[in-house]
């Protein structure tokens, strides 16, 4: 009994494993991408409570027109009303609409206002810089020669070299040869332009409810507060060439402590930081291997 106990529960940890998929888009998916954010929060609440007004007034309007089209069709009414002005309609439609603006005003401002207030003394600082076509990440602050490094999207061919195989975690068309990696519950204070010489790009990722436009010689800012760990996708949401759809973004959020230890080699050895990383992340839970011993 206790053995068949053992292997349901090695199955079980196989099938609900801590190993955390990635943030990205899921084949027809209707709402937005799971909130990573504080913001994203307040996005997707904002989202919710406009649909308890969208919803009726577009019913409401729709059995205007059906109301319409079967009572004062001409076959019904052969003889329209000639009433032009009718007041109780008038101030109806009216002060209806002025309501429903102020009571969507109200919370989108305060959406706004948390979107646009930047925290003082941000614990990271990262240089985004956007080219035709990839993406230059800089952290300011990480040492006497600041870490940077580009990003392109990861090819089919070069999957296996990289260690990169698992499509769940490393989609195709979104994954890159490095991810920007940044530490969870930490201020993240982002600095985003483009080439001198190139054209404007959009640094967007949707989970953290950030979309600035990266344009050359300007210098323009976000921030975002990552509450969890995982893998996050965006893309370039500026048409900006050819290449455009093969522009991913790609960031990894990791503890204080596997952020510092990768910080630390990647200025030495980039790819090297990568692996290491990505040996403690990817890697199956622990209990996986407990269960399976017990089941033996």
């Amino acid at each position: 009994m206790k053995r068949t106990n053992a292997v349901l529960a090695s199955l079980a940890c196989l099938l609900f494993t801590t190993r955390s998929f990635a943030d990205q888009p899921q084949p027809w998916q209707m709402g937005m991408q799971p909130s990573a954010t504080p913001i994203m929060s307040q996005v997707r609440w904002f989202e919710q409570y406009t649909l308890w007004f969208i919803v009726p007034i577009t019913l409401f309007v729709l059995a205007l027109l059906i109301i319409v089209m079967v009572k004062f069709r001409a076959s019904k009414n052969p003889v329209p009303s000639r009433t032009s002005h009718n007041t109780l309609i008038e101030v109806a439609w009216t002060v209806g609409p002025v309501l429903v603006l102020l009571f969507l005003a109200v919370p989108s401002f305060d959406l706004l206002t948390a979107q646009l207030t930047f925290p003082k003394n941000p614990d990271v600082t990262v240089k985004v810089t956007g080219t035709q076509w990839q993406w230059n990440y800089e952290y300011e602050n990480s040492g006497d020669t600041p870490l940077a490094f580009d990003s392109y999207m990861l090819k089919d061919p070069d999957r296996a070299a990289s260690g990169k195989t698992d499509k769940s975690i490393y989609p195709r068309l979104l994954a890159v040869d490095n991810e920007l990696v940044l530490p969870v519950n930490k201020i993240v204070r982002v600095l985003v332009t483009a080439a001198p010489t190139d054209v404007i790009h959009s640094f967007s990722m949707p989970s953290f409810a950030i979309k600035t436009d990266a344009v050359p010689g300007r210098l323009n800012e976000t921030w975002f507060k990552a509450e969890r760990e995982g893998m996050f996708y965006g893309q370039c949401s500026e048409l900006c060439g050819k290449d455009h759809a093969f522009m991913p973004i790609a960031i990894r959020i990791v503890s204080e402590d596997r952020y510092k230890q990768w910080l630390t080699v990647a200025s030495t050895d980039l790819s090297k930081a990568n692996k290491a990383l990505m040996a403690e992340v990817d890697a199956p839970s622990q209990t996986v291997d407990v269960a399976a011993n017990v089941a033996q």
